[in-house]
């Protein structure tokens, strides 16, 4: 089963959005709101397309208004992996 991990995932949001001075993604930031590392919902969606693209799954408008942190989006990334490994 392929999984995404917090080092893909910072991955991704750094090529997709950037990174906000100040702010270490390579800290401990499993927890912290994705609006306080300065990621908005823009930078959150073309994230998400990358991630839809790079891993063939479907988020969804839900997902994203649910993950409000990197381990919110990392669980429901991985539950959609594990459904397509299922599948």
């Amino acid at each position: 089963m392929k999984e995404i991990t917090i080092q893909e995932l910072t991955t991704i949001l750094r090529e997709c959005a950037g990174e906000e001075e100040g702010v270490d993604l390579d800290g401990q930031i499993l927890d912290v709101e994705f609006a306080d590392l300065g990621y908005e919902s823009l930078a959150l969606l073309e994230a998400s397309g990358r991630i839809e693209r790079d891993y063939g799954i479907v988020l969804g408008d839900d997902a994203l208004n649910e993950a409000r942190t990197p381990r919110a989006l990392l669980e429901i990334v991985n539950s959609q992996l594990l459904s397509a490994d299922l599948a």
